[in-house]
């Protein structure tokens, strides 16, 4: 048989979702589906639904540092997304790895509350994860409540985006990724990525569907999964915004409560 060129490596270090929209099952789904070979690293198990978030049981911070050098040692990604990190000894023994091995294109999703509205972040866990995270990260995705809990900025219009922003880059990440898709006047679904001197409006036909779980986590992973793939930021970025919105688009209706997009949209 003739030799098969090995696709690109990504790795997310992030929670397990057992309703499988969110999470790292989202994140492995949208490697595969951009063509990327997906590693884990699992930080948190949680008992988690359409509904809601019933339960979060945090992995032993020895386990993940094991789990993370087993995957760099052997299966060096190009690039990694963090999720769900939940706590303050969580988030450090993951920056010590991402130091440790050096990993490059690191793309941070500070999840802080799941669609629902459950904590998924302790809350003397922020200022670790600003301290000593966010520098480390190649591309960091708030949304605009994460945005608030980062910096103290509020965003109410799209006229506070490059102000957001400017105060997330000060906290130390080369380029962030505002997600301004809620905002009442944004009936384009416009995201601002600054970082490079340059500051990018992100567009895309806005939807308003109910199904919607997984959307940042899908998100930071097609992120991930492009820069993997050698594109530049502004690039990945744009081509993961395309690939969410056809998610969103196309969201699917299972359970009582939010449903999740459909990562294998493209092929259907």
């Amino acid at each position: 048989m003739p030799d098969q060129q090995s696709p690109p490596v990504a790795l997310t270090i992030a929670g397990s979702d057992s309703g499988g929209g969110a999470g790292i099952q989202a994140d492995l789904k949208t490697f595969q589906e951009l063509d990327v070979f997906g590693t884990s690293v699992i930080v948190a198990l949680t008992a988690q639904n359409t509904v809601g978030v019933h339960g979060v049981h945090a992995v032993p911070p020895t386990f993940v540092t094991a789990q993370l050098d087993a995957v760099a040692t052997d299966i060096r990604p190009a690039a990694t997304k963090t999720g769900m990190l939940a706590s303050s000894q969580l988030i450090r023994v993951v920056t010590e790895g991402i130091r440790r091995h050096e990993l490059d294109n690191v793309v941070v999703d500070p999840v802080a509350v799941s669609k629902h509205g459950d904590s998924l972040l302790a809350p003397e866990a922020t200022q670790t994860l600003v301290s000593e995270l966010l520098p480390l990260a190649t591309v960091v995705t708030p949304n605009l409540g994460e945005v608030e809990l980062l910096t103290g900025v509020t965003v109410t219009g799209i006229a506070d985006l490059p102000r957001a922003a400017e105060a997330v880059l000060a906290l130390g990440p080369s380029w962030v990724l505002v997600k301004g898709g809620h905002l009442p006047d944004n009936d384009d679904a416009v995201d601002l990525l600054a970082g490079g001197g340059q500051t990018i409006e992100v567009r895309s036909t806005r939807c308003d569907s109910t199904d919607t779980h997984g959307t940042g986590c899908t998100l930071s992973s097609a992120i991930a999964a492009n820069l993997a793939k050698g594109m530049n930021v502004p690039t990945a970025v744009n081509e993961a915004k395309t690939y969410i919105t056809g998610a969103i688009q196309r969201g699917i209706r299972l359970g009582a409560g939010i449903g999740p997009v459909d990562h294998g949209w493209r092929r259907r």
